[in-house]
């Protein structure tokens, strides 16, 4: 996380116009000589509240909560389970009340995220993956299984997957995607921190998950947030001061092409963090990404490539979001509270509670942006 050093968050509209445009925001003059930021933009965007939250943290007065993934119960959407990761402890694991079903102390888990695998004894299992940085030169993939009924994590270990001899690389954002070849269980995504995306299966083999690396692609900054839409097979991943890219995941390379960059047309102010799509009725997707440097989350139409709006998680009892890190959502029936859907976002600033993650109904969420 790279906070932004304004001291003011005041965006507008041009009259007559619905552009996005920026407002000059002031920043606090430097006393050692040193010229002063330069202004951020602030893009105008809906406030929604709020309307769940997790139990904060273990590690506080920290930058410590980062990015969270969901599994849905089709067989009792309230009973769904929620998880985060406290990137300097561990991995939690919450209810839709927030509460804490579990913790596991595995080091400094920084992304996470889920698939529900086929076993080669046939049995489901809910596979968790996270981006294990506890040892900055040596990367690997922390795993585990979740039990659904009671909310428990099982610790399968942490499995490197560069090849022997690599140049020291630190492990930072995480994402999965549905197998892409037989005798798969899941395709894992490690951002490393210098930009580059390194591709791994994660099979069965000797009794344990393996992750086995296949490719890389490269990009010139740092990156992070990453998210694949298993539809399309396509990855998206974010170059935290540049863009959001899409890659092809059935092509023998990977090659990646621009899909929106940071600037008024996409309604994006850098860093660029957190990766979500959300599958709806109809075949629609959406991509959703947190613009943490105007404290926004900008939707785009998956079906187009076009922004369909951007809202502030703002207002309302629990309070809102600022320097949001990572975030999650998933379609479907989740009980009561969230009919349609989750969304769950890092809040980078819960004072005077350590971080924690904010919920929101996607219900909430299409009806102040008009969304179909």
């Amino acid at each position: 996380m790279k906070r932004a050093l304004t001291t003011s968050l005041a965006g507008f509209v041009k009259p007559g116009s619905g552009a996005l445009l920026p407002a000059l925001l002031l920043s606090a003059c430097a006393t050692t000589g040193t010229a002063p930021a330069a202004p951020r933009p602030h893009y105008p965007a809906i406030d929604i509240p709020a309307e769940g939250e997790t139990t904060p943290v273990g590690t506080g007065n920290a930058d410590a909560a980062d990015d969270p993934a969901i599994w849905r119960n089709a067989a009792n959407p309230a009973a769904s389970l929620i998880l985060g990761t406290d990137k300097k402890a561990g991995l939690y694991v919450y209810g839709l009340d927030g509460a804490v079903k579990d913790f596991s102390p595995a080091g400094a888990l920084n992304n996470t995220d889920l698939r529900e695998v086929r076993m080669a004894d046939g049995a489901t299992r809910i596979l968790v993956g996270a981006s294990d940085r506890t040892d900055r030169a040596e990367p690997r993939i922390a795993l585990f299984t979740l039990d659904g009924a009671t909310g428990k994590l099982s610790v399968l270990g942490a499995e490197t997957f560069l090849p022997a001899g690599h140049a020291p690389a630190e492990a930072y954002g995480f994402c999965m995607g549905a197998p892409l070849a037989a005798g798969e269980l899941a395709r894992a995504y490690v951002v490393l921190k210098d930009g580059t995306v390194a591709e791994s299966r994660l099979v069965e083999k000797a009794g344990k998950v393996a992750a086995e690396h296949l490719r890389n692609v490269k990009f010139a900054t740092q990156s992070e947030g990453c998210v694949v839409d298993d539809a399309t097979k396509t990855l998206y991943f974010a170059e935290e001061d540049v863009a959001i890219w899409k890659v092809p995941l059935a092509a023998p390379a990977l090659a990646a092409s621009s899909f929106a960059r940071v600037g008024e047309a996409d309604g994006l102010v850098d860093d660029i963090e957190g990766l979500a799509v959300a599958h709806g009725a109809g075949g629609r997707s959406w991509l959703v990404a947190s613009s943490q440097g105007d404290n926004a989350y900008a939707l785009f139409d998956l079906s187009t490539g076009k922004a369909a709006g951007r809202f502030r998680i703002n207002g309302g009892a629990i309070g809102g979001t600022s320097d949001t890190d990572g975030i999650e959502v998933i379609l479907g029936d989740f009980g009561p509270q969230y009919p349609e859907g989750l969304f769950m976002a890092q809040d980078g600033d819960n004072a005077p509670k350590a971080q924690n993650f904010k919920l929101l109904s996607w219900r909430s969420i299409r009806t102040a942006l008009g969304i179909d």
